[in-house]
């Protein structure tokens, strides 16, 4: 599958790129920037890259197959649709939009057009995440209780960086609340049933610190997801009859090794360790095996819940 990307972005660059020029079956062809100066980046490791100007006219090329699109937050929706009206697959970036209702019109698109379109919700392709799943889902821990998950860096000095600025769909929650909500839901295969406490703290008009109480159907959650705060994260689902921690949920390798650590009654503790797994690679891979008609981990309307939790969170706070 030829793919092309949407903006020279930094993280495109340094993982997306890398991942979609590695994947088996991906060739990455085409790169759309208003700055041609920031392409070389990306011919370091696809020389025969073409490079245009117009994010139209990659959109127009009939060779390109799919698109990534790494643009700002605020401009997920209308590029997912008119890449879609173009005839192309798309995987676009976290958060694919920025509330749940905006959802149902690239849901419409997708149907519309009969192309495969998700958000790059990479963790859910990750080996550590299908684990997690397949262990609390059939009883490793006993009856899951409560999920407790923290997501937390700190760029308070970014001043000019995206997610600190409101006119581009910044914030905490946006940027990486997608993670700590998404990651409870795919793991337990339910739904947030009622965000019972939300405490946000603003800056310029974003959040930059988050921290919710909620309730699902067969656990309580707590988390903390903050842009203020020295980096760390974590995951963990207790049962009554055990308990399951995922030391880097969310970027695996990069922040720790990925390991999964599993301790049940009598004192049992086993543990599981992915250090090579590219969880970029195996999400390029995955959706070209959707693309092809398999099925896919992450669906628009898996986003879509993950979006009405974080509606409902901002909702809870301003109710507070």
């Amino acid at each position: 599958m030829k793919w092309g990307i949407l903006g020279a972005a930094n993280f495109a660059r340094q993982q997306m790129a890398p991942a979609i020029h590695a994947a088996k079956g991906a060739e990455l062809a085409a790169l759309a920037t208003s700055d041609p100066a920031k392409a070389e980046g990306f011919r370091a490791f696809a020389p025969g890259l073409r490079v245009m100007d117009d994010y139209d006219a990659l959109l127009a090329d009939p060779q390109i197959e799919a698109v990534y699109i790494p643009l700002p937050n605020h401009l997920h929706v209308e590029w997912t649709i008119k890449a879609l009206e173009a005839g192309k697959h798309v995987l676009c970036e976290k958060p694919i939009a920025l509330q749940a209702s905006e959802i149902d019109r690239v849901i419409a698109a997708r149907d519309a057009g009969g192309k495969l379109a998700a958000e790059a919700f990479m963790i859910v392709h990750h080996p550590q995440f299908t684990r997690a799943r397949e262990l609390v889902q059939n009883g490793a821990i006993g009856t899951l209780r409560h999920v407790d998950c923290v997501f937390t860096y700190n760029n308070a000095g970014a001043t000019d960086n995206i997610r600190n600025k409101p006119e581009t769909g910044g914030g905490g929650l946006p940027d990486i609340g997608v993670y700590a909500f998404g990651a409870a839901r795919f793991v337990t295969g339910e739904d947030c049933q009622r965000v019972t406490h939300a405490r946000i703290d603003f800056e310029n008009e974003v959040d930059v610190f988050a921290q919710v109480s909620a309730e699902f159907p067969g656990f309580t959650y707590g988390a903390v997801v903050s842009m203020r705060m020295h980096p760390r994260q974590y995951i963990a689902f207790h049962g009554d009859e055990g308990h399951l921690t995922l030391t880097a949920p969310f970027n695996a390798n990069v922040y720790d090794v990925a390991a999964l650590t599993l301790e049940q009654a009598g004192g049992v503790r086993t543990q599981e360790r992915w250090p090579t797994v590219n969880q970029y690679v195996a999400q390029v891979e995955a959706f070209e095996a959707a693309a092809a008609g398999g099925d896919y981990a992450c669906p628009l309307e898996f986003s879509r819940g993950t979006q009405e939790m974080i509606d409902m969170t901002f909702a809870a706070a301003r109710q507070s």
